[in-house]
């Protein structure tokens, strides 16, 4: 259970740092720019402990980007009135469909 809360916290901090991103402007932004450094040194550091844990690097990653794209997609469209068309949502479906599949075949 340790490892599937580590996964989540990671996503977020990963979330976190890739809106920072947008919002340091091209690294002008120095608060953004220093939670985006932030934040993703503490996505990685958590992601390898979920590994260390013992989760298979393929359900890791797979639930890692499945998950922060759609997150983002969501907070983009929240934060930034980024838009998302039909097709990106399909695309996002597709993404889910082979986080299932990748963590199926491999506890299979």
């Amino acid at each position: 259970m340790l490892k599937w809360i580590l996964l989540v916290l990671a996503i977020a901090f990963e979330v976190f740092a890739t809106l920072c991103l947008k919002a340091s402007d091209g690294f002008t932004n120095t608060l953004p720019t220093l939670g985006l450094i932030a934040g993703y040194g503490v996505a990685f550091y958590l992601e390898s402990q979920v590994i260390r844990l013992g989760l298979p690097v393929a359900i890791t990653y797979a639930v890692w980007a499945g998950g922060g794209i759609a997150l983002v997609a969501v907070a983009g469209r929240v934060l930034f009135e980024d838009p998302i068309s039909p097709a990106m949502l399909a695309g996002m479906a597709l993404i889910a469909a082979g986080v299932c599949v990748v963590s199926a075949a491999t506890v299979a």
